[in-house]
């Protein structure tokens, strides 16, 4: 198939990968810097996201956030322009639940499908192509891009209609965000009480505390590599939204509040670009003491 891939990101880029791997040609839009391997992939570059959605069966979507969405989708020269009745929307970004129903059925009075289908597994997950991948939409456009969301993921599953799977994606950010925040606590206890916390994370491997959490960002707060991975400012957006759906459902999360503003501080000391796993030194701030030295 010719497939539109909109978001040649951190995750983008390996997504459309995997896309190329499993004999699909890409058409993407043009920028200053492609990843190399896209390049040489015999990619179709057009000038603006209209001509891709012309030249394509699928358009998939992996940008930042809830407007970035909106503008590729609907502003002058975008997605909405190009489309023609029968071709399918995949919105792979992680964006507002409530705004992509608004967002599916303006494509869908187009004559379109539109899927909701935000990842998990980070940067690793979009290389390995073993991502979780949480869908909403109708099952007749589920079934029908099945096989280019087997090509990127392990995990798929079509949770309901438009809206949640993005619903999925926030709750599972709600988790990943407290389990950081749990994981940097109980590092930054074991490390101040003078105990070795890659000793202290190696022991809990192996009992009821053991998490993928401690286990990947775990070693990132000892051995102190916090490249992105997944931004802290992106993950600081999830849980905006579901502070914000939690609001309008009248829900308190006071958890998710407090690994919120230990993102906020971590964002208003410059370290919104590090990967989320950095949320420890919102802790070790408060604490005036490191889980290690790098």
């Amino acid at each position: 198939m010719k497939i539109g891939f909109i978001g040649l990101g951190i995750m983008g880029a390996p997504m459309a990968l995997q896309l190329v791997k499993a004999g699909h040609q890409l058409c993407i839009v043009r920028r200053n810097k492609v990843h190399p391997e896209i390049a040489a992939s015999n990619a179709i570059v057009c000038a603006t996201a209209r001509e891709v959605a012309e030249q394509t069966e699928v358009v998939i979507l992996m940008v930042p956030d809830t407007p970035d969405v909106a503008s590729v989708l609907f502003d002058k020269d975008g997605v909405a322009e190009g489309l023609s009745a029968g071709k399918t929307v995949i919105d792979m970004s992680s964006i507002s639940p409530i705004e992509t129903k608004a967002f599916a059925k303006r494509i869908n009075d187009l004559g379109c499908d539109y899927l909701d289908a935000p990842v998990s597994g980070g940067e690793v997950g979009a290389k390995a192509a073993s991502l979780t991948i949480m869908v909403g939409g109708t099952e007749a456009a589920f079934e029908k891009a099945r096989p280019l969301f087997e090509s990127m993921g392990k995990n798929i599953t079509l949770v309901g209609g438009n809206g949640d799977g993005q619903t999925t994606k926030v709750a599972n950010q709600i988790i990943v965000a407290l389990n950081i925040a749990a994981v940097g606590e109980a590092l930054l206890f074991a490390s101040k009480a003078g105990a070795d916390p890659a000793k202290v994370r190696q022991a809990l491997m192996g009992g009821f505390a053991s998490s993928r959490i401690l286990e990947v960002h775990g070693e990132r707060m000892v051995k102190r590599t916090f490249a992105p991975g997944f931004r802290i400012g992106l993950h600081q957006k999830d849980l905006g939204l579901a502070l914000q759906g939690a609001r309008a459902l009248g829900v308190a999360l006071p958890q998710t509040a407090g690994a919120a503003q230990l993102m906020q501080a971590c964002a208003a000391n410059g370290w919104q670009d590090l990967d989320h796993s950095a949320l420890v030194k919102a802790l070790e701030l408060m604490a005036a003491h490191e889980v290690a030295k790098g």
